[in-house]
């Protein structure tokens, strides 16, 4: 029973290590303070989300040089095979 419990312990151990964290990947960083000294937070989607951070507390916002975009895939869009009218009468011009 107790090589048991073990062998669970180690397992569920192991999952949780292999489960990492995601660094957080957002455009623009917060710097508060001097150049030298304060911290930084990037974490923002939009410069407007960072500008109302600072504002009011000093610092300043600039883009995120570390920052890569998610891979999006968009659909392709089918070109074959679209149907404009119920026949081929329709394309044609009255006159």
């Amino acid at each position: 029973m107790k090589n048991a419990l073990f062998v669970l312990a180690i397992a569920f151990g192991s999952m949780a290590l292999n489960a990492g964290a995601q660094a957080q990947n957002y455009p623009w960083c917060a710097y508060y303070g001097g150049a030298m000294s304060g911290s930084s937070n990037c974490g923002f989607s939009t410069l407007q989300q960072c500008m109302a951070n600072v504002s009011g507390i000093g610092g300043s916002c600039v883009r995120n040089n570390l920052y890569v975009a998610p891979n999006v895939r968009h659909p392709r869009r089918r070109t074959d095979n679209l149907i404009y009218g119920d026949s081929a009468d329709d394309c044609q011009s009255s006159g």
